[in-house]
């Protein structure tokens, strides 16, 4: 199972997410939300970020001149299109900066089904995206509800690798170990407060996901990531 934890603002927070093992970080640049990052802030945070840990751009309803912008003064890996882009947008957006993308999907018991979902998914990979995300549907946010979903709304056969997002924390996600995804994403359920994470939370929640990684219960910290 992939971890991706999100909503950083905190330099500090993304030396202990590295050095906890986590695959990927989210940074939010959606102004809105109390998680957002300037440009400047997310330099900074990138920029601490080591080979192989993926960074992703969380927008939201980004206007064209925006994400190309965006795209040329922060060094990132993924967009994450959380708002109420088409397909045919997101296709449109990430081939104007050559990124790989993932769109997230805001799944309401009340309209989804299962075969709805799976229809939805199926739009997506046909545009090209890398994967889905599914988490909560709230009508006025556009995501960081800490809300969970009807997991059972889960397609077994999706045509997308499923990131799941919406309500996790360290007591709960050992849950999702048993569902059909690829990836877990956090934000909220590792925080002290908006946009500052907990170690320990952050810790619990890695122990909780990925086991075979702390079977020996003490890590070093490299020098570099020390301080």
């Amino acid at each position: 199972m992939h971890v991706k934890f999100c909503g950083f603002t905190q330099l500090s927070d993304i030396h202990t997410a590295v050095q906890l093992g986590v695959d990927a970080v989210g940074l939010v640049f959606y102004p809105p939300s109390p998680r957002a990052v300037t440009l400047t802030q997310a330099k900074t945070l990138s920029a601490a970020v080591p080979a192989f840990v993926n960074v992703v751009a969380l927008v939201v309803n980004m206007p064209e001149d925006e994400l190309v912008d965006l795209a040329n003064h922060v060094p990132f890996d993924l967009i994450q299109f959380h708002g109420d882009e088409t397909p045919e947008q997101c296709e449109q957006l990430a081939s104007m900066v050559n990124k790989r993308w993932i769109k997230a999907l805001r799944i309401n018991a009340d309209q989804h089904t299962t075969a709805s979902v799976r229809a939805q998914i199926d739009q997506f990979a046909a545009a090209g995206a890398s994967s889905i995300l599914l988490d909560a549907y709230h009508q006025h946010k556009y995501g960081g509800t800490g809300a969970r979903f009807d997991w059972s709304l889960i397609p077994k056969d999706s045509a997308l690798p499923i990131i799941l997002a919406g309500g996790l924390d360290a007591e709960n996600v050992a849950a999702t170990l048993e569902l059909p995804i690829y990836a877990v994403d956090v934000s909220g359920g590792i925080e002290q407060d908006k946009g500052k994470k907990d170690t320990a939370k952050m810790r619990a929640f890695m122990k909780a996901v990925k086991r075979d990684r702390w079977q020996n219960e003490t890590l070093s910290v490299p020098s570099n990531l020390s301080s």
